[in-house]
C-alpha cells in the first residue's frame, strides 16, 4: 500500500474552469456547481496524474506538495 504522502489545492481565485484536470484525472479533480476545479481529496498517494494535470492547468491553479516541498507544476 502507498503511504498518503502529497496534498494538493486548487486556487479558486486563478481557476478558470477548463476541466482540463478532470479530464486527466477524474478521481483527482471535479468540476463544482461554480465551474471551479477542486480536488477530490486535498490528500492523496503519489500520482502521476496529479502532477500532469498541475502541469497542464492553463492557469496555474493546481498546486502538488510532497510534504512540505512543492513539486508541481514542475518547472
Amino acid at each position: 500500500m502507498t503511504a498518503v504522502t502529497w496534498t494538493t489545492e486548487v486556487d479558486r481565485e486563478l481557476c478558470m474552469g477548463s476541466g482540463m484536470c478532470a479530464a486527466m484525472a477524474s478521481d483527482l479533480y471535479r468540476l463544482d456547481d461554480e465551474d471551479r476545479a477542486r480536488p477530490v481529496s486535498a490528500r492523496l498517494a503519489p500520482d502521476e496524474r496529479a502532477l500532469d494535470a498541475a502541469d497542464s492547468c492553463p492557469a496555474s491553479a493546481i498546486v502538488v506538495r510532497d510534504g512540505d516541498l512543492p513539486i508541481g507544476p514542475r518547472p
